[in-house]
C-alpha cells in the first residue's frame, strides 16, 4: 500500500508522484475533463469556451495575490534561495497572462467588466485566499501552487497531441499552457514541492495532501462550470 512506504522510498520517487498514483482518478478527472476533451476532439461549444475565458480571467486576478503570498512564504521559510527565482518567473508571466485574457476576450466579444463570477469560481477564489493565511505552511501552499499550474499544463498539452482536432482558433490558447516551456516551469515547481514534502513533518504532509485533493476538486468544478454541467 502507498501509505506503508518508508519516507526514504517515497523521497526516491517523490511524494507528488506517489500522490498522483494514489489519487489518479480525480487527477484524471481534472486533466482529462469532458470540456478539455471536447476541445481536443473539435466538438467544443464555443459559448462554453467564452464562459471559461471570462471566468478564468477573474480567477487569474485572484491567483496573482496567491502567488505573491507563496513568494513571501518562500522568502521566510525556504531552505533554498533559488525557490524565489522560480516563483518570481511565474509572477512575471501573470502580467502577460492578464493582458492575453483581455486581448482574447476582445477577440471573442466577451465583455470582461460584465462577467459575474459563478459559484464554482467564487468557491475556488475563496479557497486560494484561505491559503494566503500566514498560518498556512510554505510546503502546503507550494503543493497547491504546483497543482494549479500542472492541471492546466497537462490539460492543454492533451489538446496539442498528434491526432487532436483542436479548432484552429483555440490552438493559441492550448499552446499558452500546453507548451514545453510551461511544462518545464511546472517541473521546477514540482521539484520544489517534492523537496519540501520530503522533509516535512507528518502533520504538514497530511495537510498538503488534503490541499492537493481540494485543488483537484476545485479544478473539476471549474471545468464543470465552463462546460455547463455544474
Amino acid at each position: 500500500m502507498e501509505g506503508k512506504k518508508t519516507r526514504e522510498e517515497v523521497e526516491k520517487s517523490g511524494m507528488i508522484d506517489t500522490w498522483m498514483r494514489k489519487h489518479r482518478l480525480i487527477y484524471s478527472g481534472a486533466t482529462k475533463h469532458p470540456f478539455i476533451l471536447s476541445i481536443r476532439d473539435g466538438t467544443v461549444d464555443l459559448e462554453a469556451f467564452k464562459t471559461w475565458l471570462g471566468q478564468d480571467y477573474i480567477f487569474v486576478r485572484a491567483f496573482a495575490p496567491f502567488v505573491a503570498s507563496v513568494l513571501i512564504k518562500a522568502w521566510k521559510e525556504s531552505d533554498d534561495s533559488s525557490d524565489m527565482e522560480v516563483i518570481l518567473s511565474g509572477m512575471a508571466s501573470l502580467n502577460d497572462e492578464i493582458a492575453w485574457f483581455k486581448s482574447e476576450a476582445a477577440k471573442w466579444g466577451v465583455q470582461l467588466s460584465e462577467v459575474v463570477p459563478q459559484k464554482a469560481n467564487q468557491d475556488y477564489c475563496r479557497f486560494l485566499e484561505s491559503l494566503m493565511s500566514p498560518d498556512v505552511e510554505y510546503t502546503v501552499a507550494m503543493t497547491a501552487f504546483w497543482a494549479i499550474e500542472a492541471v492546466y499544463q497537462a490539460s492543454f498539452a492533451l489538446c496539442l497531441e498528434d491526432g487532436s482536432k483542436t479548432p484552429a482558433e483555440l490552438t493559441e490558447t492550448c499552446r499558452r499552457w500546453g507548451n514545453d516551456g510551461f511544462g518545464q516551469y511546472c517541473n521546477s515547481l514540482q521539484k520544489i514541492a517534492n523537496r519540501r514534502l520530503g522533509k516535512t513533518p507528518d502533520d504538514v504532509l497530511s495537510k498538503a495532501e488534503v490541499t492537493l485533493l481540494r485543488v483537484l476538486e476545485h479544478e473539476v468544478e471549474f471545468w464543470n462550470m465552463s462546460h455547463g454541467s455544474a
